[in-house]
């Protein structure tokens, strides 16, 4: 019995757990240097950035979709779905979809013009997922990106 709820701070040491199985998923473990601590301000502390569903069963948090509120200057209010994932043996078993779905009726709610995430090109359980479901997959943008050294050496 899988339970889709909003999550809370007691929820993010295995949030974390769930990202770093992410990250090595996505063969880049050593690139994630958020702590439990930046999660704990950034999501519940004076000026939360972050929002995010649990997908819960007996044992545990066994998935999530974290996303965040954007906005386009052409479109309006945008939901930003940045992680969306389940623990690797329960994968293909609808839990994403579950997942996925609590962050959709989430953009419903606050009136969200535009829905938006990335996929990996070689994922393709995901990229089929998103055809499916009957998502635009644009090949025409470039994903763009200064790491925290870049930011900091920047001299405009």
């Amino acid at each position: 019995m899988i339970q889709v709820r909003k999550g809370t701070i007691d929820d993010l040491p295995q949030v974390r757990d769930l990202v770093m199985e992410l990250a090595i998923f996505e063969r880049a473990p050593n690139e994630v240097t958020n702590t439990l601590e930046d999660m704990q301000r950034d999501g519940f502390g004076e000026h939360p950035i972050f929002e995010f569903f649990v997908a819960e069963s007996e044992e545990g948090i066994v998935g999530l979709s974290l996303y965040y509120t954007a906005y386009s200057t052409w479109k309006g209010k945008t939901i930003y779905l940045e992680d969306l994932v389940v623990t690797e043996r329960l994968r293909r078993s609808g839990i994403g979809k579950k997942l996925f779905d609590a962050v959709a009726e989430e953009a419903k709610r606050v009136g969200a013009k535009r829905f938006r995430w990335q996929v990996l090109e070689w994922n393709e359980p995901a990229i089929e997922f998103y055809k499916k479901i009957g998502a635009e997959l644009d090949g025409e943008w470039i994903n763009c990106t200064m790491t925290e050294q870049q930011i900091q050496e920047y001299k405009g």
